[in-house]
């Protein structure tokens, strides 16, 4: 198994206006796309790869002369790994209203000359899953081999099985939910109460005053972190561990191992992402809610879906647990549409989808065999 090696972005413009949710619309926009492979002669083996949170368009290989600069799902794509790059055309778009080159709070608003800042549009999933469409239009793709997602990634999986029903031939859903249950929205909303009470927020208007709302930020990436892993890897990773061989009886020095591993977190955090792309995506995660518009019946919402189907979660993942991927399985039995599901058993929590499980990556690999099975016309 290799790497794709060095990469190169494309930045893609977009004069059309784009319909968003909330009732606006933004035109003059750019996405930040990555491809990884060769398009075969129909343009059957197109695989999209949806990020979550804090990722983007960069899931594999490296950018020459930059140190740590690895995809964020390297282990996962590239020549003979699970999605192997020697027969699927990867394609990486980082979503509208990041912070990693689409156009979003960061950039200028052609219609004022003005950062956007708090007057970027709210998007949602289905949003960007509209504006991923339209990549596939200026690449030529009418249908695509498979769309792969793990987390919010997950849920843009979802929602193109729903909105573009016949532009999918197979759905990868790993570590998601249906909608967020009202725990994680409240995790959530606990994330933004701390970037906006930051006094260096400015109403989201912080870029005029040279300042970036660090603390907050800080504060959103521990609490986020903390729901990313398992009680049992805290345990094991930190336990009790204390930084000193002595208390220092202090309520603001760090004392434990666990205090010192999340401020990190959260300082490294800050450095890098920014405070109304947090607002945006964690708003987006919580708007996620297909069966709204079927009366809340799952079932209801899933019978459009054309493709097949597989679902993953891990045991130990509590903030999308496997029941809630056990509720996507059903919906779509309900449906008697063609899903495989696998429970993995792993200790890690949610970031599970992110690491080197090889019965994880045995599933994923088995199933993308599978797909490349089916190809007309392709090298596979």
């Amino acid at each position: 198994m290799g790497s794709v090696g060095d990469v190169t972005p494309q930045r893609l413009l977009f004069d059309q206006p784009l319909p968003l949710r909330s009732g606006a619309s933004i035109a003059d926009y750019e996405l930040m796309v990555e491809t990884y492979g060769e398009l075969n002669a129909d343009r059957s083996n197109a695989v999209l790869v949806c990020h979550a949170l804090n990722a983007s368009h960069h899931i594999a290989g490296t950018y020459a002369g930059v140190d740590k600069s690895e995809g964020w799902w390297d282990n996962l794509v590239g020549p003979g790994k699970p999605l192997d790059t020697d027969k699927f055309f990867v394609i990486g778009i980082n979503n509208l209203g990041s912070c990693f080159g689409s156009t979003g709070p960061m950039h200028l608003n052609p219609a004022t000359g003005r950062v956007y800042g708090a007057d970027f549009p709210v998007v949602t999933v289905h949003d960007w899953v509209d504006a991923q469409a339209r990549v596939l239009d200026r690449f030529g793709i009418q249908q695509l081999a498979a769309v792969l997602g793990g987390s919010l990634g997950g849920m843009q999986a979802l929602d193109w099985s729903l909105r573009y029903p016949e532009r999918m031939r197979h759905c990868i859903a790993v570590a998601t939910a249906p909608s967020l249950s009202a725990q994680n929205i409240a995790f959530n909303e606990v994330a933004r109460r701390a970037i906006i009470t930051d006094p260096e927020f400015h109403d989201g208007f912080f870029y005029e005053h040279g300042v970036v709302p660090r603390r907050g930020l800080r504060v959103a990436r521990m609490i986020g972190h903390i729901t990313y892993l398992s009680d049992d890897v805290m345990e094991q990773k930190f336990g009790r561990q204390m930084r000193a061989a002595e208390l220092g009886y202090s309520t603001h020095d760090i004392e434990f191992q666990i205090e010192s591993y999340l401020r990190y977190q959260g300082d490294k955090f800050s450095e890098y992402f920014d405070a109304n792309t947090y607002l945006l995506i964690t708003r987006a995660l919580d708007y996620f809610d297909p069966a709204r518009a079927h009366g809340n019946d799952l079932s209801r919402t899933f019978a459009s879906a054309l493709c097949k189907f597989l679902v993953v979660s891990f045991t130990t993942d509590w903030r999308f647990s496997p029941a809630r991927s056990r509720e996507i399985v059903k919906a779509l039995l309900d449906n008697r549409r063609d899903v495989s599901y696998a429970e993995i058993d792993a200790p890690h929590g949610h970031d599970a989808f992110l690491l080197d499980d090889p019965r994880y990556h045995g599933v994923l690999k088995a199933y993308f065999d599978r797909i490349a099975n089916e190809f007309q016309g392709g090298r596979a």
